[in-house]
């Protein structure tokens, strides 16, 4: 049976329902099914095999039937010719840094980053391999080109950042890198590729966390690096092959029968959001509210720009109040989970208390702890009816 294929020119909705599935041909099944297998029928002759390939099915940790469905609609969504998906979004990010950086090399990277980040290049990669780091505001374009030096290798930002929602310029970015022979990698996790493509907008890597908005079901782990055959190929073998840090078929199964929903997820999650946003700076008891969709947030213009859809599901605030009247509020919430993570069909708030080690990194208003918010699938007016009912209860 010919095998479809999906071009960049159909919607997106199509996209996300059809790439990388195809009629099952031995059982006629119109889903592709999980094949919980760890090792592939070896050709006839297997002594010319390259036990490091990832080529062809050998052995799942080279790569298996799942995830080569699941990187063929990731690709397609991301707008890439390429996708490697791993275990995790810190898999994935480990993975791109391992590959890519060597002791003496340089990295830019922005002070509003996933904690995986922080950890692995201001510690580990600092620490431990002597690679060079240089912490700034992302969003800071004069700042950005006076760091680079003839040693930088890559520059990597997170928009929108997590957890301040700080939102950097890709475009910009782009140009910048580029300009200096250095590469840019967007971590798109926030935004997902229903809001956000930063391969269309100059960027050289796209990083997504799988496990947030792209499974959308609080059930299943996984991360993934979109760019060009050329430069991930070594990043695959590296990161995949000899690190070992490849997604499960189940995952991958789960993630991808996520996916078909995204763009309408994202819609929701988007429009909830906005009005949740709203809402909360018009309390008196509020006393921040960070979202790119407001019209006051510093990075609401760029944001515009380069989120056509939405502006994401996932909001910052603080209240005028005390350590322990933050987490009372919390504790008053009957719909909203306190939990980590993020994109999630439910609802999830997590209270970050003063005692971040990166705050120093956060601007002013964050530095009497915040919550991060991450709106789920419920019904607008029920989210925001908790959360007005917990603030009456602390007022």
């Amino acid at each position: 049976m010919t095998k479809r294929t999906y071009g960049n020119k159909l919607g997106f909705n199509t996209r996300a329902v059809h790439a990388g599935n195809d009629v099952d041909s031995e059982t006629g099944a119109i889903r592709r099914p999980i094949t919980m297998a760890n090792s592939y029928e070896l050709p006839y002759d297997p002594s010319d095999v390259n036990w490091s390939s990832a080529g062809k099915n050998i052995y799942t940790r080279n790569g298996g039937s799942n995830q080569h469905y699941l990187q063929e609609k990731l690709a397609s969504l991301a707008g890439g010719e390429d996708c490697i998906a791993l275990a995790s979004g810190a898999a994935a990010l480990s993975g791109l840094f391992f590959s890519l950086l060597k002791t003496g090399d340089h990295v830019i990277f922005s002070n509003i980053t996933y904690i995986a980040v922080y950890r692995l290049l201001n510690e580990l990669f600092n620490n431990k391999f002597q690679v060079e780091t240089t912490i700034l505001d992302t969003s800071d374009l004069t700042a950005v080109q006076a760091a680079i030096r003839p040693g930088t290798k890559l520059i990597h930002t997170e928009t929108p950042g997590n957890p301040t929602l700080a939102v950097s310029d890709i475009q910009a970015l782009a140009k910048v890198a580029h300009q200096n022979n250095v590469m840019l990698s967007v971590d798109n996790t926030l935004a997902s590729p229903f809001n956000q493509r930063p391969l269309e907008l100059g960027a050289d890597f796209c990083i997504e966390s799988l496990t947030k908005y792209i499974n959308g079901h609080g059930d299943a782990m996984g991360g993934a690096i979109i760019g060009s055959k050329e430069l991930l190929e070594p990043i695959r073998s590296q990161a995949q092959i000899n690190l070992g840090g490849t997604i499960s078929p189940f995952n991958a199964w789960l993630i991808m029968r996520g996916m078909v929903t995204l763009p309408f997820r994202m819609k929701q999650h988007n429009e909830s959001a906005q009005k949740i946003a709203g809402f909360l700076e018009s309390r008196p008891e509020v006393r921040f509210v960070a979202y790119p969709g407001l019209k006051n947030h510093p990075g609401h213009a760029v944001a515009a720009s380069q989120m056509a859809p939405g502006f994401g599901g996932v909001l910052s605030f603080g209240l005028h109040a005390d350590h322990d009247t933050h987490n009372r509020f919390v504790s008053y919430l009957r719909i909203i989970t306190s939990a980590v993570s993020l994109g999630h069909d439910e609802s999830l708030i997590v209270f970050l208390g003063e005692k971040d080690e990166r705050q120093y990194l956060y601007p002013p208003e964050f530095h009497g702890g915040f919550f991060r918010f991450s709106t789920g699938l419920e019904n607008t007016e029920d989210i925001i009816a908790d959360i007005e009912q917990a603030l009456e209860k602390i007022s």
